[in-house]
């Protein structure tokens, strides 16, 4: 009988395990150990065992069912689709930018079966570990959705927090790589530097060679648009002398005016035609306070938002640089779908172009 125990115990965890395949779409091996009480060493023993017999692929903290694994048999029996369960999603914001991304990772989610559990961090949250790992542990999800602060002290703990926590993840609007060999991780971004070139060669062509750069924050979008930027100016043949670059403290911050007024002010010393403000609130500010102090948009300037969240409702209705937010959110979950369904498939990393909204804020120069 002693020896019958433990293989009837093994039969007891293997079930347990497809069961839990079949129901949650993934199984994690802390959730094993507490539900199965034995020891990790046994569980992984096992796990690569029916990994060998091609019923799950195990990954990191975990496993997954296996292509066909409950597809219809001999017995009749059909298993959960395998794409159920939730899709965990954590930004940094809930307000501009974010909720086009939102939803269209909503609407790619609801396409593929999955739901979506979302959560709002904040730019000013340094460790992010905390909430993933209550998301991790949200009953039903099996992958997860992160546009991480990429500038603390912890991003790259977050980072590799993310490859270890036992689900997949892809990052959203964000680059970074894993130690310590430096491979890029799965991500979806938009090519924002392409939108600085959209834009500059936008006003170019109107025939400004006076031109400026106005960005909201020091973030990786701001870094992007500041690099694609600079690259876009030597394009054209720009000198130093033919444009400015500045930045802004947040919109909240109580100098927020005052900084404005001085951009203004250090744009028509240097006799700028237009400029490019990085984003759309930000935008408005200028031009409102260009037309308080007699400055005609876009006849004494041009001015070129970027975001275009809500730069079409302004008046004038301002050109616009229009990062495709919605498709982002919608790569970015079937990147994740297809990597729930296929673990071992390579890193993809997806790249999309924005497009440049013209409207009533660009216009020629009055010299030109």
């Amino acid at each position: 009988m002693t020896d019958q125990t433990p293989a009837l115990l093994a039969a007891e965890r293997r079930a347990h395990v497809m069961a839990s395949l079949e129901r949650d779409g993934a199984v994690r091996v802390a959730q094993l150990m507490d539900e199965l009480g034995v020891a990790p060493v046994t569980l992984r023993r096992d796990l690569a065992q029916m990994e060998r017999e091609g019923l799950l692929v195990r990954v990191h903290g975990g496993a997954v069912p296996a292509a066909g694994a409950f597809e219809e048999g001999e017995s009749g029996h059909v298993a959960t689709p395998s794409r159920t369960g939730s899709i965990a999603m954590l930004v940094p914001s809930l307000s501009f930018y974010w909720p086009s991304v939102v939803r269209g990772a909503e609407t790619e989610a609801a396409r593929q079966g999955f739901r979506v559990v979302l959560r709002g961090a904040s730019y000013e949250l340094q460790d992010e570990r905390p909430v993933l790992e209550r998301l991790v542990h949200t009953e039903g999800v099996r992958g997860l959705v992160v546009a991480p602060n990429t500038d603390t002290p912890h991003a790259q703990d977050v980072v590799q927090w993310l490859a270890e926590c036992g689900v997949p993840s892809v990052l959203v609007e964000r680059d970074a790589v894993l130690l310590p060999d430096g491979s890029p991780v799965e991500n979806v971004t938009t090519d924002h530097a392409l939108g600085a070139v959209l834009a500059a060669r936008h006003l170019a062509a109107l025939g400004h060679r006076r031109v400026g750069l106005i960005i909201a924050r020091d973030s990786p979008t701001s870094r992007k648009i500041a690099a694609g930027w600079q690259a876009a100016c030597a394009e054209l043949g720009l000198t130093p002398a033919d444009h400015f670059e500045t930045s802004l403290p947040p919109r909240t911050s109580p100098d927020f005016s005052a900084v404005v007024d001085a951009a203004l002010d250090a744009a028509l010393s240097n006799s700028v035609t237009a400029i490019l403000v990085h984003s759309d609130p930000e935008a408005m500010a200028f031009v409102d306070l260009a037309l308080n102090r007699g400055i005609s948009v876009p006849g004494d300037l041009s001015i070129v938002a970027y975001d275009d969240e809500v730069a079409e409702l302004f008046t004038p209705a301002l050109t616009a640089v229009s990062p495709p937010r919605a498709a982002v959110g919608r790569a970015a979950v079937d990147l994740l779908a297809r990597r729930i369904e296929d673990p071992t498939r390579p890193v993809h990393r997806v790249v999309l172009n924005p497009t440049l909204n013209v409207r009533g804020s660009t216009a020629p120069p009055r010299s030109a």
